[in-house]
């Protein structure tokens, strides 16, 4: 989990002049406590699963001590063989109004819970609810960080997690569409084609000639 390369707008957030002082270390020698051990761990759960980390919310800690919102996605890098040798990430700054810590975690939940919850029912209500807003507030501040409404990311989040399964793993189209919550093959596929331009079937096969 070194950094082999980093971009000028990281070394700014951090505080950093010199490259070579960022390159080679861990998230943990360069971020305050318990922030860098939380990107250490995320790290490593990239690299073991072989599986990337999409739209985590976080509160980034600035060297002037100024705090903010932003997104985190983490991809797997592999080599020609399958196997991951490292890994790429990218975060970007929210430009939305700060929320209070008590709000910033209940939505951190609720955004855990639906990426966790895949194979589950999610209707709007409940998990409105479970983050103390109304639909209207939940679908507002999801469209604020992602650009997309409430349904529209849990498809997203849905249709992200098939496409994994589907070029890293063996199972069965069947066995995907009820991991990734829909009732039966035939719904999957029109979500997915109308999603992804191509059936399941043939976007892993396309996958394995690659």
């Amino acid at each position: 989990s070194r950094y082999l390369a980093v971009n000028q707008t990281l070394l700014t957030r951090c505080g950093i002049a010199d490259r070579n002082d960022f390159l080679g270390k861990t998230a943990a020698e360069l971020f305050p406590p318990p922030l860098g051990e939380s990107f250490v761990e995320e790290d490593l759960t990239v690299m073991r699963e072989a599986r990337g980390l999409h739209g985590q919310l976080k509160r980034h800690l600035y060297p002037d001590g100024r705090e903010d919102l932003c997104l985190t996605h983490k991809e797997p890098l592999f080599d020609n063989h399958g196997l991951v040798i490292g890994l790429m990430g990218l975060s970007r700054d929210l430009n939305v109004p700060t929320l209070p810590d008590t709000d910033l975690q209940g939505l951190s939940k609720l955004l855990d819970h639906i990426r966790d919850n895949l194979d589950k029912p999610l209707r709007l209500e409940p998990l409105a609810a479970s983050a103390h807003l109304s639909v209207y507030q939940l679908d507002q501040r999801i469209r604020a960080l992602f650009q997309l409404s409430a349904g529209q990311y849990i498809t997203k989040s849905r249709i992200d997690a098939a496409c994994h399964a589907l070029t890293k793993t063996s199972t069965a189209i069947a066995n995907i569409a009820l991991d990734c919550g829909y009732a039966d093959q035939s719904a999957f596929t029109r979500q997915f084609k109308q999603s992804v331009g191509l059936t399941p079937g043939a976007y892993r096969d396309r996958s394995r000639k690659k």
